[in-house]
């Protein structure tokens, strides 16, 4: 048995057959359990262990539907509409689940209905699957608990006289709505399908998706590679068909013993190829190699679209080198982050702000698919000279100029010192207001050249004029 804390009181949580043999009931005192049967074996409930254990349950069961809800601590929701032919039928549907089930070792109680309430009530109270329109007569035996109905509200009813379902339903509605409250009214109505209640799925539901079962498990991660090309191939004629290609996608492995891999890639722009695909994928099971553990082997194999997007079938030139230059990157970049990670391949983003360390900042390659919205495309460069190299933060030097708006005659900067053979400058850059309370000093820019030949980028912030606060030299890039 399992035990749980009620109330500063122990009492049953659950119990298995030869507990209820004996007469035990869940919510029974753990001292009046002992005092009738000393040698009862329990345990302390594990709320953590149950919801993992259940949210891995739910995973598993979404090689029946993609619909796959948590019920509270003990049960799941499956929308199977749309879904049971599949599998020969609701019966065929609801026996291969239980008998699966039971392989792993669980006492499962299925429960089949035209609404989410009908399907509770049966499972609980072990009724017969239950059509559209039977719901009233099947429910009206029953008890309350149900309707799933909290205890307060059951016990109002019970003082009352009503007692089950069915004398519910042959009471009036509003009386019974002014005391107990417009719940009860919406509980009664969803288990007769008066009210749609929604089922709402723990993962999102991949719009397309093509799998495969096996009667022997797969055993070799060789053979799951050689299986995504045809799966990838299904997919493809559905993503033409509706004019669009993967952004990202789900290979989803199904253990015979119940665990649930789920390995994804993302693109940095549409993609539809199989072999592609595959590349993709054997760059992430060679990150993951040993991590996916195959086990007893996999029986369903899964390869889903998780997103989407218009695919661009228009040719960059008469030749098409453009365009293909564009994949080999694109699938070089993609490559890369389903090895390595996504920020394994970052790419310069312009941003809004004209101060230089702020105008732009590194985004993974797919937050920038196209080359217009990088910094470094000929289109974005600026039209004023800016270095080829600029330091994040600026390094102080020490400069020697003539006051108050001269430029540098020599510099010290890093223990060495240079002499300035030629200036340009100053192109003055304004603080931002709006981001700066504070309110930082102008910078003046100067590119010098040293009697060397080499080129930097420096500038003074603030001006001669203030005693109080006296300007600041600062290096902040270096040109070519």
């Amino acid at each position: 048995m399992v035990s749980h804390r009620d109330n500063n009181t122990q009492r049953i949580a659950a119990l298995d057959a030869r507990a209820e043999a004996l007469k035990l009931k869940r919510g029974l005192g753990i001292a009046d359990a002992r005092a009738r049967y000393p040698a009862i074996d329990i345990v302390e409930a594990d709320p953590e262990a149950d919801r993992r254990l259940l949210e891995a349950l739910a995973d598993w069961c979404d090689r029946y539907t993609p619909l796959v809800a948590v019920d509270g601590a003990e049960g799941l929701f499956l929308d199977i509409s749309g879904c049971a032919h599949l599998f020969g039928g609701e019966a065929a549907l609801l026996d291969d689940l239980v008998f699966r089930l039971g392989e792993q070792g669980f006492d499962a109680r299925p429960g089949l209905g035209a609404t989410p309430g009908a399907a509770w009530a049966a499972a609980r109270y072990r009724l017969a699957p239950i059509g559209s329109g039977e719901e009233a007569a099947a429910l009206a035996p029953l008890p309350l608990a149900a309707l799933r109905l909290d205890l307060a509200t059951r016990d109002g009813l019970e003082s009352v006289g009503l007692r089950t379902v069915g004398s519910l339903l042959s009471a009036p509605r509003a009386p019974l709505a002014r005391r107990f409250g417009s719940e009860l009214i919406l509980r009664l109505d969803q288990a007769l399908g008066r009210v749609e209640e929604a089922i709402t799925p723990r993962l999102a539901i991949a719009p397309l998706s093509a799998e495969r079962h096996f009667p022997e498990p797969l055993m070799l991660v060789e053979d799951i590679e050689r299986l995504i090309p045809l799966l990838a191939a299904g997919l493809k004629q559905d993503l033409e068909r509706r004019g669009e290609g993967a952004r990202r996608l789900q290979l989803v492995l199904f253990r015979v013993d119940g665990a649930v891999s789920r390995i994804s890639v993302g693109t940095s722009r549409p993609l539809r190829e199989p072999i592609l695909i595959a590349r993709l994928f054997h760059e992430r099971l060679a990150a993951l190699e040993g991590s996916v553990d195959p086990g007893y082997g996999f029986d369903l194999i899964r390869l889903a679209v998780l997103a989407a997007a218009e695919f661009d079938e228009a040719q960059g030139d008469l030749t098409g080198a453009a365009a293909e230059a564009g994949e080999d990157l694109a699938l070089f970049a993609d490559r890369l982050r389903a090895r390595l990670g996504d920020d394994a391949v970052l790419v310069p983003v312009l941003v809004e702000s004209h101060i230089p360390e702020r105008a732009v900042k590194l985004a993974p390659f797919s937050q920038a698919p196209t080359p217009a919205g990088r910094a470094s495309s000929p289109s974005s460069q600026p039209t004023v000279e800016r270095p080829v190299r600029l330091f994040r933060d600026p390094e102080p030097v020490e400069v020697t100029a003539e006051v108050p708006e001269g430029p540098p005659a020599s510099f010290r900067w890093r223990r060495a010192s240079h002499r300035v053979a030629s200036a340009e400058g100053p192109e003055r850059i304004a603080p931002e207001w709006w981001r700066d309370a504070q309110g930082s000093p102008v910078r003046d820019y100067y590119r010098v050249e040293d009697d060397g030949g080499r080129r930097y980028w420096l500038f003074r912030e603030g001006s001669y004029g203030n005693p109080e606060a006296m300007p600041e030299w600062f290096m902040h890039g270096l040109f070519a």
